[in-house]
């Protein structure tokens, strides 16, 4: 039996009890802690925890591995219920035409954006694929991701998507930390239907989604309803037919325009609303009468200069406000949710508590895990955080840029540089 013992934690936090499976707006101000503490796992899994007080009675240490957490904080590890990282290539030459004054949609309309990376996928080999993707998931393990959702979305053919879906069946088997697989083969409309964008969407809904489901390859199915891309009734036909299939609904909508799309995920109970930089009353409205979690990605925001998801407003309609990198090669290069997590407090005005659950516990309730992670609760995996010496919570995202961290574990067995993985 693998077993692990933290003592000495400054505090631990985000104890919520059990049962809690996610935190609705005041209440996301709220961390439960537990100061000076202890936190015993079995076998990757949380099997006790308290206050030094209570050191629990252990009689047998052998075998057990003891971490002495004086000065630090123990907080669950992050949740990223949104990325793009299986990925062909980088895009830097369009972060330099941003630069030059190009915007996303500019770069989209001369065939950059998610086309561009679309060419480039359908000529590398899954290998290839499967080995870059592998080393950016080590990295953001590094950084404190114990969790993270992955889509497809730059294949845009029938065996590109299930390529890019094949190797995020591979990085579940290779890697520790755990892996959702969402089918986004509506991210673009690829040229080949230019003309037939009925085709496409048919394509979508009577092959790949029957064929992804029997083969087990995603958890979701995703659409980036948007002008330019697809529209609100396309959106449906394709959550309908996910549904059919098992595959819940996690959309992209709302980035740039409110074209409806929100009502419309809602009434076909999508689990999760992602980007939501521009909303009307209608939007919120919708949201508030549902339990789909709004998902916003700052990082996003910070490097294309658009707005910012109105967090506390969707806060302030008692919603459970979700967190996530976004990490992709052309509007979020970087899977880091340390910088969420600063970019959440800095420039959506989240409170460091908020932030935290939001990174946390409503970020694993976005992909359906948050039986499973999320707070550090008896029962729940020994996935966790251990910082460096830090005065307080606030410090985490005021020091922007700095790493805080000090150890990983991902169910229950630390995360060390340069091993293996």
């Amino acid at each position: 039996m693998a077993r692990l013992l933290i003592k000495n934690a400054k505090a631990l936090l985000g104890t919520h009890s059990t049962g809690t499976l996610r935190v609705k707006g005041a209440a996301m101000a709220e961390l439960p802690q537990v100061e000076d503490g202890w936190l015993l796992a079995e076998d990757g899994v949380i099997t006790d925890l308290g206050p030094m007080s209570t050191w629990p009675g252990i009689t047998d240490w052998n075998g057990l591995e003891v971490i002495d957490a004086t000065d630090r904080f123990v907080l669950p590890g992050w949740c990223d219920p949104h990325t793009h990282t299986v990925f062909a290539a980088p895009r830097e030459e369009e972060f330099v035409d941003k630069i030059k004054g190009m915007s996303y949609q500019d770069i989209a309309a001369r065939g950059g954006g998610i086309l561009n990376s679309a060419r480039k996928l359908r000529d590398m080999d899954e290998d290839s694929l499967f080995a870059s993707a592998k080393e950016r998931l080590k990295v953001m393990m590094h950084q404190g991701t114990v969790a993270v959702e992955i889509k497809s979305g730059y294949g845009l053919t029938l065996d590109s998507e299930l390529k890019m879906l094949r190797v995020v069946k591979r990085l579940k088997e290779a890697l520790p930390l755990q892996i959702k697989a969402t089918l986004l083969a509506a991210h673009a409309l690829p040229p080949e239907f230019a003309d037939d964008r009925d085709g496409y969407i048919r394509l979508i809904t009577d092959t790949l989604i029957p064929q992804v489901a029997a083969e087990g390859l995603a958890d979701f199915v995703d659409v980036f309803c948007e002008t330019n891309y697809f529209t609100v009734a396309e959106l449906e036909r394709i959550l309908v037919a996910g549904a059919k299939h098992g595959l819940p609904g996690k959309v992209h909508v709302n980035q740039f325009t409110s074209l409806g799309g929100i009502a419309a995920a809602v009434k076909q109970g999508a689990l999760s609303v992602d980007h939501l930089e521009v909303m009307e009353p209608t939007d919120l409205e919708a949201l508030q009468a549902s339990e789909t979690i709004p998902t916003l990605l700052p990082s996003c925001s910070f490097f294309l200069r658009i707005p910012y998801a109105p967090a506390r407003a969707l806060m302030d309609r008692g919603l459970a406000v979700a967190l996530a990198t976004d990490h992709n090669p052309g509007s979020t290069p970087s899977g880091n949710m340390n910088l969420v997590l600063s970019l959440a407090c800095i420039q959506l005005r989240m409170l460091p508590e908020e932030a935290v659950n939001a990174t946390t516990l409503n970020s694993a309730a976005a992909m359906g895990m948050q039986s499973e992670l999320g707070s550090l609760t008896v029962g729940k995996r020994a996935s966790f955080i251990i910082t460096r010496p830090v005065p307080s919570l606030a410090y985490l995202p005021y020091a922007f840029g700095t790493d805080h961290i000090d150890t990983v574990i991902i169910d229950g067995r630390p995360v060390r540089s340069g091993e293996a993985l």
